[in-house]
């Protein structure tokens, strides 16, 4: 089974439309490009989906990059 920044890779290419960008744990709306707020939104919409979770607004406000994503998403998932 693929690790969870595998499984946002191509959520991030399609929503940004950029088919070779690579995420890392690092990677924000800092220093990705095309990565705005109409972006964010369907990013966050797309992970939920990919997942079968939900996330809190409090939740989303406390994320900082992607790696912070994954964390998240990897405490969901395992609970």
């Amino acid at each position: 089974m693929p690790d969870i920044l595998d499984r946002l890779q191509p959520l991030f290419r399609d929503v940004l439309d950029n088919p070779s960008l690579t995420v890392t744990r690092a990677s924000s709306g800092l220093n990705v490009p095309g990565w705005d707020s109409l972006a964010h939104i369907t990013l966050v919409a797309e992970t939920e989906r990919e997942f079968g979770i939900r996330f809190a607004l409090g939740e989303l406000e406390t994320l900082k990059n992607v790696g912070d994503m994954v964390d998240l998403i990897e405490r969901k998932i395992s609970a």
